[in-house]
This record gives C-alpha cells, sequence and structure tokens, in this order.
C-alpha cells in the first residue's frame, strides 16, 4: 500500500508541477486581474491547499483502488486521460489565454473525476470520500472557469 501511495503522490504532483511550468504568471498575471471573475472566486492561496489536499488524497483514493480493480487497462487508460486534462488546463487557460479550451478540458475532466467516483464507489465504499474534494473541487473550479467565458 505504502508503495502504491507513493507512486501516485509522485505521479499526482508530477501534473500539478508540469500543468504549472505552462501557467506563465498565471493568477497574478495582467491579463487574469483584468477578467471579470465570479464573486465566489477564492484568494489566490487557497487553490495551492486546495489542489495539495486533493492530490494527497486522489493518491490514496488510487492505491485503494488499484487492488480492488480487475481490469488495469481501462483504469491506466482512465488514470491517464485524467492525469492529461489535469497537465492541459493551466497552458491552456493561463499561458495561451483560451477560456474557452480551459472550459472544455475542466469539464471533460470533472466528468472524467465522476466516472470514477460512481463507477467505483461499490469496490471501494467509505473509501470513494478519498475522490469527493477532487470532485468537488472541480465542480467548482468549472463554475469559476464557465463565468469568466460567460461574462469576459
Amino acid at each position: 500500500m505504502t508503495l502504491r501511495v507513493i507512486i501516485f503522490l509522485v505521479l499526482n504532483f508530477s501534473a500539478l508541477a508540469l500543468g504549472g511550468l505552462f501557467t506563465g504568471k498565471g493568477v497574478p498575471s495582467e491579463w487574469y486581474m483584468q477578467l471579470n471573475k465570479a464573486p465566489w472566486t477564492p484568494p489566490g492561496w487557497v487553490f495551492g491547499t486546495a489542489w495539495t489536499t486533493i492530490m494527497i488524497c486522489f493518491s490514496f483514493y488510487m492505491a485503494y483502488l488499484w487492488p480492488a480493480v480487475e481490469n488495469k487497462s481501462f483504469l491506466i487508460g482512465l488514470y491517464l486521460v485524467q492525469w492529461l486534462l489535469n497537465v492541459a488546463w493551466n497552458p491552456t487557460f493561463f499561458y495561451f489565454q483560451n477560456i474557452q479550451g480551459g472550459l472544455l478540458i475542466i469539464s471533460f475532466l470533472t466528468l472524467v473525476v465522476g466516472y470514477f467516483l460512481f463507477r467505483y464507489f461499490p469496490q471501494l465504499k467509505y473509501k470513494s470520500v478519498l475522490i469527493l474534494p477532487y470532485f468537488v473541487w472541480l465542480l467548482i473550479a468549472t463554475s469559476l472557469n464557465g463565468y469568466i467565458f460567460f461574462k469576459n
């Protein structure tokens, strides 16, 4: 179990780091600061705290899920899609300033994480609570991206 947690921690935090490399100035950038943002947009520090918590919980979720799933190929494929979407959002939104593309990516990411939650609930039961922070945060983040798309 410990080795699986470590592997998923490395994979998950590498996704965040890789996405962050292509973010540019991100939240403090002039472009982002001038956008009309949702009134429920949290302060910048919340994003780092949220993503750290999310990736720790998701790493434990995946570590529990791995031995519970028979079709490892499908699980790897699903995880890879999640990983790529997670990496792709930052550069799409911040670096390329493509709000619509970001909205599409985060919407698909939300669907994929929701699929994890509901598809594997029978195998993990109460341990599925570990993916809830990811899913709830993505619902919020999708609403923030959607607001920016429709109001700018």
